[in-house]
């Protein structure tokens, strides 16, 4: 009986012996035909990167990740490289996550994670670092600029990666400007440049340079506002259409220059203002409180900055109180002038009209050109011979009253 049993338990291990070595191939069948899971990852210079391996099944094997220079970073649980940066997140049969902090440019690669099979299995993830631009600066400005300077702007943004995209904007309006790119290493340097000439419309206009960059949720600006100084220039205005005596009659010296033009100076016909108590001076503005036929003359205004000189002149009539207004102003016409350029129309027109007539005639008399004949000649000319004629002549005297000239 004891026998038995022995022979009973000897074949009951037997079988789980060989149940068990049946799961193990399996397992280990199946461990040897997956190969490791990874995701590429994308990180910001001086952030953080999680580098994720897993496998869907596993058998007591290993996970192991590796930098770009195949350095061990992590065998399962144990730390083979002594970085600070990099630290184990978790670690099992099935997964192994470690952290990057602080990330450099120089830790972008590809990186390898293996699961130690017999073969080892590998699968790469890159782990890819982008550069961020630095603030952007805009040089070139001349502080304040000339009219007629040429100015080169030139807007740098460094540490790009990759090479950031530079644009520029007068006010609101976007310009093109001439783009350069230079590699510093595994970032990029990017210069944008933008040349013009300056005129007065340039005075106070912004200029932005605009970095945009994958790396950037909105783009880094920066603006300068241009200061243009010119020579001035100098218009008057008048209060009245038609100045009559009695009135209260104002002038403005309007001067656009920059800086502004100072100080107005006001004068009448080449000399100073002949009467003070009625001609007030403020500024810009020349007042006359009463006009009268005395105040006719040129009134003339003068300004100047560092640049140059400007003057503007209008020529005063006072009209009699009763007067009747006339239906244009006749100070803008004496201020303008007459009109050169209908005066030319009109001698133009009245030369042609001429030319015209004189070609018309001459035609007309080529064509009815004949012999000039007397009663006397035409005689002559129907007579059979010379003394006849002669007879026929000396007898026309009698008639020399009635003679008469006429064409044929």
């Amino acid at each position: 009986m004891i026998v038995k049993l022995h022979l009973i338990f000897t074949l009951y291990s037997l079988c789980a012996s060989v149940f068990k070595v049946a799961g193990t191939k399996s397992k280990a069948k199946g461990s040897q035909g997956q190969f490791p899971i990874t995701q590429n990852v994308t990180v910001v210079e001086g952030g953080t990167a999680n580098m994720t391996c897993r496998v869907d099944y596993n058998d007591n094997t290993s996970l192991q990740w590796s930098n770009p220079a195949q350095q061990t970073l992590f065998f399962g649980d144990k730390k083979a490289l002594r970085d600070h940066r990099i630290e184990l997140v978790r670690a099992s049969s099935q997964e192994l996550i470690i952290r990057i902090s602080d990330v450099l440019l120089s830790d972008e690669g590809q990186y390898t994670c293996s699961l130690f099979t017999m073969p080892v299995k590998t699968t790469k993830a890159f782990l890819t670092v982008l550069g961020v631009p630095g603030r952007p600066d805009i040089t070139g400005f001349t502080k304040p600029a000339m009219e007629g300077d040429v100015l080169t702007l030139t807007c740098t943004a460094p540490g790009s990666k990759p090479a950031a995209n530079i644009r520029w904007f007068r006010n609101d309006k976007e310009v093109q400007g001439t783009k350069e790119v230079n590699a510093t290493g595994k970032s990029f340097a990017v210069r944008s440049s933008l040349q013009f000439q300056v005129d007065r419309r340039e005075d106070g206009v912004a200029y932005t340079c605009s970095v945009e960059h994958v790396s950037l949720p909105n783009p880094y600006m920066t603006t300068e506002v241009l200061e243009v100084h010119y020579a001035p220039h100098l218009e008057i205005t008048h209060s009245l259409i038609i100045p009559q005596e009695g009135q209260y009659f104002k002038l403005e010296c309007v001067s656009i220059g920059n800086p502004i033009p100072e100080p107005v100076l006001w004068s009448k016909d080449g000399g100073e203002l002949p009467d003070i108590e009625r001609m007030i001076v403020e500024g810009r503005e020349l007042t006359i409180t009463t006009l009268n036929k005395t105040d006719n003359g040129t009134y003339r205004c003068e300004a100047s900055n560092h640049l140059g000189t400007s003057s503007a002149e209008y020529i005063l009539f006072v009209y009699a109180k009763d007067f009747p207004w006339p239906t244009t102003d006749p100070n803008a016409f004496a201020q303008h002038g007459p009109d050169h350029a209908l005066i030319g129309g009109v001698v133009a027109v009245v030369v042609f009209i001429t030319l015209c007539l004189i070609i018309v005639l001459g035609r007309y008399l080529a064509r009815h050109k004949g012999t000039y004949l007397t009663h006397e000649a035409k005689g002559a000319e129907d007579a059979p011979d010379a003394d006849t004629a002669i007879i026929n002549a000396e007898g026309n005297h009698v008639h020399a009253e009635e003679k008469k000239e006429y064409f044929i």
